[in-house]
């Protein structure tokens, strides 16, 4: 008869310890699953961030966009000189600093000095656009008849020129060229690109009339190193090709920084200073501390430019952030509920075992113990059953990879980062707003000791329960069992 008390006890036990572990797995492994979906996609946000605006760094300083001055042609306009009757073929570029609002190179090191901040450069974007092709002038001829010479101005005997035989031919040639700190190209433009053919600059070539070349750039032009080409009738070789790390560069040609400004006209002046800050905390402190010591200025942050992505992408993260993580919060709560009533409903049927040890002289502590490190077992069972479903959930998204759209809305900069690189016209920075990036769900180490340590929280407060009613059982209570 014992043995069949025995056994149907033991059967219960292993039922109640079953549905304890896999309620906490299910859990856990949302819990996981949701986290590093959510890495996953912050991971695709700063892919978008780079690839949409060309960079990649904590945030950006720009000048405050005015309007600009009535009459202003913001560059240089091009001048070609054919002769009457005559036809020649000429080159002019016109050179003009992006969005036409610079700052003072000077504010560099004023912004680095801010508390929070770990480096600052600058940088000075250009677009250039190139004419080249071949005009013709045509011949003045008389058109006879003495029309008037104008309103109000009577009759006149002078006749109104006709030009005839005129034309031209021509190409035009638009795109974009960076100047970069070439001492400190780990942050700003070229950070976020990777030589795949020849070098990038030396710290040395400050002056140096060098460029690097986006791979598509060169693909397109035929460019490769030692080639050499004309800039505003500077001559420049370039050393390398270079690829983003993610999408398409939206910057054509990098240069040191001193000649981009000897080509814009922009001595001491830079369109973008990139900042980085000491922690990722101190971001929001950081913006608000440049913008109140340095008026005039807009301080655009990676914050920033999220919230003007928007797709499927967006959508998606929105979903994981917030009914994804309120999910997982409301099944482990509900899967720690359930641990601790099923572990205080095996506790009550257990008032003959613990009734008995007691009689025999246990001390409640002890039984306290006992309950809890079966809950512990419980727990950690469920844990690891939760680390491999919610690794393999996480697995199998990254295998399927699925495709999710970003789009680019408007930020008020003129192009890249507040401003900063962006470039080709308007057409071709049209063309790049839109992208497609794999979604992946990377698990972390601290993913996992998160997991880790919901078993054991979820355990705890299983036992807790358990061992609390555990301890208030008394050996009268085991006698009235057995009788």
């Amino acid at each position: 008869m014992f043995g069949i008390y025995l056994k149907r006890e033991l059967g219960r036990r292993k039922k109640a310890a079953l549905v304890i572990a896999l309620g906490l797995a299910l859990g856990i492994a949302l819990v996981i699953t949701v986290d590093s979906v959510s890495a996953g996609m912050a991971q695709a946000q700063d892919k978008v961030l780079k690839s949409l605006y060309g960079l990649g760094t904590d945030m950006t300083v720009t000048k405050a966009r005015t309007a600009p001055a009535a009459g202003g042609s913001g560059g240089r306009d091009f001048s070609f000189d054919a002769k009457s009757g005559g036809s020649s073929t000429q080159s002019s570029d016109r050179v003009t600093t992006q969005g036409g609002q610079t700052l003072k190179s000077a504010l560099v090191t004023e912004i680095a000095a801010e508390k929070g901040v770990a480096s600052a450069v600058g940088a000075l974007s250009l677009n250039v656009t190139k004419v080249d092709g071949s005009f013709t002038q045509g011949t003045a001829k008389s058109s006879g008849g003495g029309s008037t010479g104008g309103p109000g101005g009577g009759t006149g005997g002078t006749d109104r020129p006709q030009v005839q035989g005129g034309g031209a031919n021509f190409d035009v040639d638009s795109y974009s060229v960076v100047g970069v700190d070439v001492a400190h190209q780990g942050l700003g433009p070229l950070s976020a690109m990777k030589i795949t053919s020849g070098r990038t600059f030396t710290s040395a070539q400050t002056g140096a009339k060098a460029a690097v070349v986006s791979a598509s750039y060169a693909k397109e032009k035929k460019y490769k190193v030692g080639s050499t080409f004309k800039v505003s009738g500077t001559k420049v070789t370039v050393i390398g090709v270079a690829t983003p790390d993610s999408g398409e560069s939206d910057t054509d040609v990098f240069v040191p920084l001193k000649v981009a400004q000897t080509l814009g006209d922009a001595k001491n002046q830079v369109t973008t200073v990139y900042v980085k800050a000491t922690d990722s905390q101190r971001i929001s402190a950081v913006k608000k501390a440049i913008t109140a010591d340095i008026p005039g200025t807009t301080v655009t942050t990676s914050a920033d430019l999220a919230s003007t992505v928007s797709g499927s992408l967006s959508t998606a993260s929105d979903l994981a952030t917030s009914v994804g993580t309120w999910l997982s919060v409301a099944v482990l709560a509900a899967a720690f509920l359930v641990a601790a009533l099923l572990t205080s409903s095996a506790v009550s049927r257990r008032v003959r075992e613990f009734g008995t040890l007691k009689a025999l002289g246990w001390p409640s502590r002890n039984v306290t113990r006992q309950v809890v490190g079966e809950s512990m077992v419980n727990g950690l069972i469920g844990g690891a059953l939760g680390i491999a479903l919610g690794v393999g959930a996480a697995w199998a998204v990254t295998a399927i990879s699925p495709k999710l759209t970003a789009q680019l809305g408007s930020t008020g900069g003129a192009g890249g980062m507040g401003g900063g690189p962006g470039g080709g016209g308007p057409g071709q920075q049209a063309s790049r707003n839109t992208m497609e990036i794999a979604l992946s769900a990377p698990v972390s180490l601290t993913t996992i000791a998160l997991a880790v340590g919901l078993a054991v929280t979820g355990g705890l407060i299983a036992g807790a329960m358990g061992g609390w009613r555990a301890s208030r059982m008394r050996p009268a209570d085991a006698l009235r069992s057995v009788s």
